[in-house]
């Protein structure tokens, strides 16, 4: 797994933490990275490069959360965010906060990172439910370079 998957993952197990228990999304990133430190065989293997980048895209998608919220509001016409699995509505925070502030990855691999984030750990149908936003989403942010 690469360390930028590992990341995503990370940062949406701090978002998601962050949203049953509100509290700093740093300090729950930080005690999820310890918790992976522990036992005989730890269930992945976290890089500091993981870290930086789940580190980037916390503070990110924190400071950008009404922007990011009202481009999933106007996509999702049919689903108020209160009703969305709160699993699904931080993948698309994520690839959301990607689409809209991270020049440096392309739209294609973000969409795929979020659709594969989302068969692991959403349920059933989360992974077309996010497509389905994320591509109407995209297809208005400019082609990056």
């Amino acid at each position: 797994m690469s360390a930028r998957r590992e990341g995503r993952e990370l940062a949406l197990q701090a978002l998601y933490s962050k949203d049953l228990v509100p509290q700093d999304a740093n300090f729950t990133l930080k005690r999820i990275m310890e918790s992976f430190g522990e036992g005989e065989e730890p269930t992945l293997e976290i890089h500091s490069k993981a870290f930086a980048f789940a580190s980037e895209l916390v503070n990110g998608v924190i400071a950008n959360l009404t922007e990011i919220d009202r481009r999933i509001a106007e996509q999702s016409k049919h689903w108020s965010m209160s009703r969305m699995a709160r699993v699904d509505l931080n993948i698309l925070r994520l690839a959301v906060f990607e689409l809209l502030y991270r020049s440096d990855i392309p739209k294609n691999v973000t969409m795929n990172e979020a659709i594969e984030v989302a068969k692991k750990f959403g349920a059933e149908d989360s992974a077309s439910f996010v497509n389905g936003i994320l591509d109407e989403i995209a297809s208005s942010v400019i082609d990056k370079e």
